[in-house]
């Protein structure tokens, strides 16, 4: 039945299609948007994003749905082009989107390394600690977990971000969920908003640099309008805070062993990448494969060190570090320990999009976002649909289809695919991973409520940024 299935399948698919060019790096693709593989396929990839949208209520993985999508959308791509007499078209077309998950994936393995590296050596458990024990009000703790929120997402990205303020906003509030709710809101916003002017801040800034669309520095002129769509919505929602004390917290934790060298190291992995990219011209996920290799390193000089430093039967300072006898510090159970359900989703998304490319619908969509609309109405749509749609693939489409439009217009997508997703709770990274964390408190309805005023902030941040950087629009 299956091979029947197969054999009606190849069998509707017209001998012949019109060639057409689109955005997609300069790549001839075929106009077959009206193919039946074409329509499948499309359908194929709404329905796994279904499943991607639901993950919370059904418990599966939104890396399992885009994988299997890809996998089978690819398969239609091949057999579509092989019934045209084509047979190589689909292979350098799956090639290119593999050398460019490929980078993806590397330069997101360190980075993720690195964070798990730190968070063994209790470097954000310390910074946690160190704030619930300063006796803040809560609305000093809003502006506190705000700021830092904006402040640490340009480097550790907002995901981490966000669940290290939101651990802080927590234990602060305690019983208090109208604190709890608003704070977290606070830092999915503030989060986001600081990952829009940083390579290192999100996946849709990373995949820009990297595309050589957008210089490293050239982030930073978006540096204000990212600033002004988070002070907006945090002025607005700073009234409907208490000025209460809480009880501080007793709770501390002491960096373990190499926890600040390792931040070091991280740092000077990021201006290894920077440098690799602006000077040598080479791929940025190169320079964090070396920084990887710093971190090596060190993890080879700390495995060594850390017990003869730390006998936990003779020294009282040790089990406050550490609570427990110390394992030696393993690099590879930090590599281990990456998200490699995010990873194998973004190799999901870029192969489904790159797939959905070849049938010609990125260059339909193009046309009809920004030749029939204009650039700044379809980026301020880009922005909007980031919200709903995860922002990876909605950027990572824009990538694809490459529009012509000026430098101010690529910064300024960039800055709406940013900061887009804090409309919803569904709509970033950070959202998400705080519903989880503070479930039942942090919801969609909550964060729903307050939407209007996120709104103001996107629409001032976009004003802002046509203000600021009009000389390059």
């Amino acid at each position: 039945m299956k091979k029947l299935i197969f054999a009606l399948c190849v069998a509707l698919v017209p001998a012949t299609f019109a060639i057409a060019s689109s955005g997609n790096g300069g790549q001839e693709v075929a106009n077959l948007t009206g193919s039946f593989f074409g329509i499948l396929s499309v359908l194929l990839f709404v329905g796994a994003y279904s499943l991607v949208i639901l993950e919370e209520q059904l418990h599966l993985r939104k890396s399992k749905p885009v994988l299997m999508a890809a996998g089978v959308i690819w398969i239609l791509v091949a057999v579509t082009f092989n019934q045209m007499g084509d047979t190589h078209s689909a292979e350098i077309a799956i090639r290119h989107n593999l050398l460019e998950y490929a980078e993806l994936f590397l330069f997101l393995l360190v980075a993720m390394t690195y964070i798990n590296a730190m968070d063994e050596r209790n470097v954000f458990q310390a910074l946690r600690s160190w704030l619930v024990t300063r006796g803040f009000s809560l609305r000093a703790v809003f502006w506190v977990t705000g700021v830092l929120a904006f402040m640490i997402s340009p480097i550790a990205d907002n995901l981490t971000t966000a669940l290290l303020m939101g651990a802080v906003a927590m234990a602060v509030g305690g019983n208090d969920k109208k604190f709890i709710s608003l704070a977290c809101i606070n830092i999915v916003v503030a989060a986001n908003a600081g990952g829009a002017f940083s390579p290192f801040g999100d996946i849709t800034t990373l995949m820009v640099w990297q595309k050589g669309v957008v210089k490293f520095s050239e982030f930073f002129a978006i540096f204000l309008p990212s600033l002004v769509n988070w002070i907006i919505p945090a002025i607005f929602m700073n009234f409907a805070i208490s000025k209460n004390t809480p009880q501080p917290s007793k709770d501390q934790y002491v960096m373990k062993l190499g926890a600040k060298r390792i931040i070091f190291l991280f740092l000077c992995t990021i201006v290894t990448a920077v440098s690799f990219h602006n000077f040598l011209h080479l791929p940025p996920a190169s320079g964090m494969m070396l920084g990887l290799g710093y971190l090596g390193f060190f993890s080879y000089y700390l495995k060594r060190k850390e017990h003869k430093s730390y006998d936990i039967d003779d020294n009282p300072l040790a089990y406050q570090t550490y609570h427990a006898k110390p394992d030696p510090f393993d690099l590879f159970k930090k590599i281990a320990r990456a998200e490699w359900d995010t990873l194998l989703f973004f190799y999901g998304v870029i192969l489904c999009v790159g797939g959905l490319a070849q049938f010609g619908y990125l260059a339909l969509v193009s046309k009809a976002l920004y030749l029939d609309l204009g650039p700044l109405t379809a980026n301020i749509l880009v922005g909007i649909l980031s919200a709903i749609v995860d922002n990876i693939p909605v950027m990572f489409a824009v990538l694809t289809m490459l529009p012509d439009m000026s430098h101010g217009h690529w910064l300024l997508v960039t800055l709406t695919a940013g900061v887009g997703g804090s409309l919803l709770s569904i709509g970033s990274a950070a959202g998400v991973a705080l519903m989880g964390s503070a479930r039942g408190i942090y919801t969609f309805n909550a964060h729903l409520k307050w939407t209007p005023v996120i709104a103001i902030g996107y629409a001032a941040s976009i004003v802002c940024h046509l203000y600021v950087n009009s000389a390059l629009m």
